[in-house]
């Protein structure tokens, strides 16, 4: 067994350093998921939220804002519906797809229930009503996939901006006007793209990048927003 099956699997008077050793990697875990996910109880109040949704929830624009350890809407329409979802998930182990705010600032939510419950190997335990909230995304196709992606298929640097344009939804006269080039030339990119790629057509080439596991950049550090302190403690907090 290896030196960190040991630490987690170690169930001697030391236990608890496997446990947080566990809870640690796990935060790490959820930091490098390019989704908002929160851990919510009673109603709303945050008990641990990852990378992404610190960083989504922080931008001004998003609907949904952290105050302090309290998740609240940024428009008064949307408090009732998202203080009955999240009601109806706690009470009810109701599942909930909700979206909130309005016009470009549109955004769509998960709220899913984290119940025990009866004949699970939790169900003997006390429940503690919990509640996941998922974050959508507020692009199909993220910019680091999109590197990624071009890496990965060795594609010239134009290549990788016509892709990225394509990814957007823009059309190739969209992108010739964009960058300064003739349609001719951004045809023949695309094509070179689809011939290193072996798509079949621009829409079979967005789909490829649209279904890689959303990235999380390594520099994001360097532009972090306030940790939330949680019962992780705030160590745990930061990735």
């Amino acid at each position: 067994m290896s030196g960190l099956g040991q630490a987690l699997g170690y169930r001697g008077p030391e236990r608890r350093g496997g446990a947080a050793l566990l809870t640690r990697l796990m935060t790490v875990m959820l930091d490098e998921i390019d989704y908002g996910l929160l851990l919510l109880a009673d109603g709303g109040r945050v008990l641990h939220a990852n990378h992404a949704a610190r960083s989504s929830l922080a931008a001004p624009q998003h609907p949904l804002q952290l105050q302090g350890h309290e998740l609240r809407t940024r428009l008064q329409k949307d408090a009732a519906p998202l203080h009955q979802a999240l009601h109806a998930a706690a009470s009810r182990g109701l599942r909930r797809l909700l979206t909130v705010g309005e016009g470009t600032q549109r955004a769509g939510i998960a709220i899913v229930p984290l119940l025990a419950t009866p004949g699970s190997h939790a169900a003997a335990a006390p429940t503690v009503p919990a509640t996941l909230m998922v974050l959508g995304r507020r692009e199909v196709c993220g910019d680091l996939s999109v590197q990624g992606f071009a890496r990965e298929y060795r594609l010239s640097p134009s290549e990788a901006q016509v892709l990225s344009a394509l990814c957007e939804g823009c059309c190739p006269n969209e992108i010739a006007e964009r960058h300064g080039v003739k349609i001719a030339t951004v045809r023949t990119q695309i094509a070179n793209i689809r011939a290193k790629t072996g798509a079949d057509s621009i829409r079979d080439l967005v789909q490829q990048v649209a279904v890689l596991p959303p990235m999380v950049g390594a520099l994001r550090r360097q532009a972090e927003v306030p940790v939330l302190a949680s019962g992780f403690g705030a160590s745990a907090m930061t990735a």
